[in-house]
């Protein structure tokens, strides 16, 4: 963790996860924050409808994370992708699609606080959080997919190169931030 003030201390953060135990590590991980926990889509939906959440954490598979994703963009609340069975080129390609700020794989999950510390820093810096990742992740990606995964979808990381972020999603997520909107942006 970083010195000085975190960035997550007392943030309000909405878990959902169709496992109990991944739910118990990540609020012994991220103590600091305010944790609100969802085990199934219905519940979590109904929390991100009731409420505003600095962060979301969505497992992909068990739970409609892809479908919860596309709920929190229209909130504006910057959005993780947390999965261990999903762990795949295309799922992590819907991910910058639907406008996630990350996509981490379960096996970071010890590393989560410094993972969201860093990505949360540089998306209110306005600096992309994809590009953070990949610098922290692109090894574990070369390994767990092959090292020429990204030429099967070549034109796609291609342009991602160029953005760092593609997609209708984060344009949604960014007309929602109360930041730009006040400036008119």
């Amino acid at each position: 963790m970083s010195e000085g003030k975190s960035i997550l201390k007392g943030i309000r953060v909405l878990a959902v996860d169709d496992e109990e135990d991944i739910l118990e590590t990540i609020a012994d991980i991220l103590e600091e924050v305010d944790l609100d926990t969802a085990r199934d889509r219905d519940t979590a939906l109904k929390k991100i409808q009731a409420h505003r959440y600095d962060l979301a954490i969505l497992d992909i598979m068990g739970v409609d994370g892809m479908g919860l994703l596309q709920e929190t963009v229209k909130k504006g609340i910057p959005t993780v992708m947390l999965t261990a069975h999903a762990v795949n080129p295309e799922m992590l390609m819907d991910s910058i699609r639907l406008g996630a700020i990350a996509y981490l794989p379960k096996e970071t999950l010890a590393d989560l606080d410094t993972f969201l510390e860093k990505l949360l820093s540089a998306h209110q810096r306005g600096e992309p959080s994809w590009k953070l990742l990949f610098e922290e992740l692109g090894e574990y990606f070369d390994e767990r997919f092959g090292k020429d995964w990204k030429a099967k979808d070549r034109a796609f990381w291609s342009e991602f190169s160029r953005s760092y972020l593609i997609g209708k999603g984060i344009q949604q997520r960014l007309s929602h931030d109360r930041r730009l909107s006040d400036k008119g942006v």
